[in-house]
């Protein structure tokens, strides 16, 4: 039982450090898109664009903000199974 006991800590521990290293990989791209985001709010405000060009800025815009909120829930899920001293490797086919 003991070797279990072992078995079950040591997975734990490989499923805590990937999901640490998830968190930290998820927060630097968010924070590269928001850099992204802000980048278009200053190309956005030339005034020397045409309608199109504004669209698809917004429509960029709109996809990175999209984007950022589904990144900012995967992390706080990750971050919340940490904390709660729940790590498990998370698959995704």
């Amino acid at each position: 039982m003991r070797q279990s006991q072992a078995e079950t800590r040591r997975q734990q521990n490989v499923a805590k450090r990937s999901m640490t290293k998830e968190a930290k990989q998820l927060a630097g791209l968010i924070a590269a898109l928001r850099k992204s985001l802000e980048a278009i709010h200053k190309e956005r405000a030339s005034a020397k664009l045409t309608g199109a060009e504004m669209g698809l800025l917004d429509e960029r815009r709109n996809n990175l903000l999209l984007t950022i909120a589904a990144l900012d829930d995967r992390l706080s899920a990750v971050q919340g199974l940490i904390n709660l001293g729940r790590p498990h490797i998370i698959r995704v086919h």
